[in-house]
């Protein structure tokens, strides 16, 4: 895959998700973007503009597996990572994996959980990886996070550490769809993340954040920005 085919293929994710995520394209493109650079995001903004239908129908539009995790006060760090199970059949401990072993993850209201759940996630989005017992497990790749939070409401809530905002790439808020796309939306059905269906799969999607790693910026000269270098392709 050359860069051409890069630029083609992600517009047309961006348009897969826009199709269920009706006037956010901004949006959809940083989302994208983030998970193609291995990056994860944090959506600040309030209730009921599209935060869970963006991280589902990206998830579909690459073929990747999707989970939903509900943070609360009560939630603790196996309820994310999974635990060792005792199995009396076989007389030995058996590994239950956790919803954070998905593909694209959807950590709703963050910041309700307690910094000890919240910690469970940083090991995750940096290493791509779990430790559980000793034993590290790699999660499955790619992998991203979807982390949102309500900017209005802060009663029961635990600010986010500087150390686990580090590991969010990007920041955003979706905001209100404007009347042309509150138009559109009420023409989707019921579930619109059904109707779509993916636009890459997930050996194509790794393929493409491997190339997305190629890209060369130089800050030798602020303002200034070399030349594309030559197409060049990815097994």
């Amino acid at each position: 895959m050359d860069y051409y085919v890069f630029a083609e293929t992600v517009e047309r994710i961006v348009d897969n998700v826009e199709r269920a995520v009706a006037g956010k394209r901004e949006g959809i493109s940083l989302a994208v973007t983030a998970l193609l650079a291995g990056g994860h995001v944090l959506i600040e903004d309030v209730p009921g503009v599209g935060k869970t239908l963006l991280a589902k129908s990206l998830a579909r539009s690459v073929a990747g597996d999707f989970r939903r995790i509900q943070f609360t006060p009560d939630l603790l760090p196996a309820d994310i990572t999974g635990t060792n199970v005792y199995n009396q059949g076989d007389g030995a401990f058996e590994f239950w994996a956790g919803p954070v072993f998905a593909n694209v993850v959807l950590a709703d209201e963050i910041n309700r959980a307690s910094p000890k759940t919240q910690s469970a996630l940083l090991e995750a989005m940096e290493e791509g990886s779990v430790t559980v017992d000793g034993v590290t497990r790699r999660l499955p790749e790619p992998f991203g996070v979807i982390g949102t939070q309500n900017p209005v409401e802060h009663e029961g809530t635990y600010p986010l550490p500087h150390a686990e905002l580090d590991r969010f790439m990007v920041k955003m808020a979706l905001d209100y769809p404007d009347e042309e796309a509150e138009v559109d939306l009420l023409k989707l059905s019921a579930d619109p993340v059904a109707e779509i269906g993916p636009v890459v799969g997930l050996a194509e999607f790794v393929r493409m954040r491997r190339l997305a790693e190629e890209v060369y910026a130089s800050l030798l000269h602020p303002g200034r920005c070399e030349g594309p270098r030559p197409a060049r392709t990815v097994s």
